[in-house]
């Protein structure tokens, strides 16, 4: 039986509360992509799941933000989890996306050398990759280089051609995983932050700002908030979050037309670099930046550090500069102390904790749910897999695939009315993205299931549209009169 707990409540803690609010074999808390890969994957093996999350709906942390890219792992650090996560969750990625409706945009990818220091660094890339198992990689002269992507600045020094790196929807990737968790059983309840637990020597009793939930396993998915989590929780953590924020900028849809393929940098040993990537959903971006903080939640964005990601992208798409930006940006990255993925096991106390899932996160989602399957199973865990699992899709909000406004014939009859005409967001697609299994909880929410706002007017024009459409539905309205970011 499927439940979903939503409700808005005027007193952020009731942790007092005697009230149960769900008891499952397994509570994942935090609802980003990591969490809801995880829940999908335990529901399907059969086990009773609960998802926690502290804000009104998925994605309210560092999964909102990222480049979308669908990593083969051909510069994963050798022989570590996230390879093994990354290379398993890709394959399975490909596998299930056609039957969940996930696009896949087949662009490839180009690790672009500008300087003669770059194209050094190229033998321990290929290396890197080659031990990896990722053997499709070419080397590239500026001559090949500029016949793949002749609007590349003519200063290019060479490039590695990495034809499975793939952009994809970064939005509808764990919505869809969520959907599957209920749809096979799971619950997930939001505005839950949680405060408090204790465990009995077989079960975990949590407190939540909505009540308790009592769980025997318990996996902290909670990203930027996990090791504070497990501090609260277990009086300890093995890791520190080092809170990392990467800036974007979004060109407009004419953009789209200049490169085909994702540009990566030469990677650091810190950093994977800033990426000029085309989107899902028809524009082209730059980002992200890498810049640490203390703050876990200060997502601002800065005119100079953005004036410097444009004059970069136009360095090297010249024909940039004539193209204007459609919207900024910024995320927030849960590294860490160390580069490593930062999995820690308490057996005694029947925890997991996911930490210091960065960049790659997006990828290796599906791939670290398995080995949390595989954790669980060593601790003792006996779950009985579904035979038959309930299949639910997503609709598409990928600019290359048909839209609900078109089909090939003509328009889509019922759709009612275009809102948002930037992006094409037709009434239908807002009127479902507000029901269903996983109802937008928020204003944002509501965005990421739709694109509506997204456009070049960032919402100026839909946006009076849009908050009659969900009057009482959100407790932060659409604010009218003003561009949305």
């Amino acid at each position: 039986m499927t439940k979903l707990l939503n409700i808005k409540s005027t007193t952020k803690d009731n942790s007092n509360s005697p009230s149960l609010l769900a008891t499952a074999d397994v509570a994942v808390i935090g609802g980003g992509v990591v969490g809801c890969a995880v829940a999908r994957r335990l529901a399907l093996e059969g086990a009773s799941v609960v998802l926690l999350e502290k804000a009104a709906d998925i994605l309210g942390g560092a999964s909102k933000g990222n480049s979308a890219i669908l990593h083969t792992g051909f510069d994963a650090p050798i022989d570590s989890l996230e390879m093994e996560c990354v290379r398993n969750g890709y394959h399975e990625y490909l596998q299930i996306h056609k039957s969940l409706n996930l696009p896949v945009l087949k662009t490839g990818a180009l690790v672009a050398a500008w300087t003669e220091e770059e194209v050094e660094r190229f033998a321990g890339i290929l290396a890197k990759a080659q031990h990896n198992g990722i053997e499709d990689l070419r080397l590239l002269n500026p001559e090949e280089t500029l016949k793949l992507e002749p609007k590349l600045s003519s200063s290019i020094r060479a490039a590695i051609l990495v034809p499975r790196e793939f952009v994809i929807d970064p939005w509808s990737a764990p919505l869809a995983y969520l959907k599957q968790a209920l749809a096979n059983g799971g619950q997930a309840i939001f505005n839950a932050e949680v405060l408090s637990g204790d465990f009995d020597g077989s079960n975990w009793l949590l407190q939540t700002s909505r009540g308790g939930v009592k769980a025997k396993y318990v996996i902290n998915c909670a990203g930027l908030y996990g090791d504070l989590l497990d501090r609260n929780l277990l009086g300890e953590s093995k890791f520190t979050i080092k809170p990392r924020k990467g800036q974007f900028v979004v060109f407009d849809k004419a953009a789209n037309a200049l490169i085909q393929a994702i540009i990566l940098p030469v990677p650091t040993e810190r950093t994977k670099g800033i990426v000029i990537f085309p989107t899902i959903f028809g524009n082209l971006a730059v980002g992200p930046t890498a810049e640490e903080q203390e703050s876990r939640n200060d997502a601002s964005v800065h005119k100079n550090t953005l004036n410097d990601l444009h004059t970069q992208a136009v360095n090297r798409i010249p024909a940039l500069a004539n193209i204007p930006i459609t919207a900024t940006y910024a995320g927030i990255r849960p590294a860490s102390e160390k580069k490593e993925y930062r999995i820690v096991e308490d057996v005694s106390r029947n925890w997991i904790t996911l930490g210091g899932i960065r960049s790659t996160g997006l990828t290796s989602a599906l791939g670290l749910a398995q080995h949390v399957l595989g954790l669980l199973e060593n601790q003792g865990a006996e779950f009985e897999s579904l035979s038959e699992p309930v299949v639910p899709q997503v609709p598409n909000l990928a600019e290359h695939l048909q839209r609900d406004w078109e089909t090939h014939s003509g328009h889509s009859a019922g759709y009612g009315e275009i809102v948002c005409h930037c992006e094409m967001v037709t009434q239908r697609e807002i009127s479902n993205a507000l029901e269903g299994l996983v109802p937008a909880g928020s204003v944002d929410g509501l965005k990421r299931r739709t694109r509506a706002t997204m456009g070049r007017c960032q919402g100026f024009y839909c946006a009076a549209r849009l908050a009659e459409l969900t009057e009482g539905r959100f407790e932060e309205p659409f604010a009218v009169g003003k561009a949305h970011g």
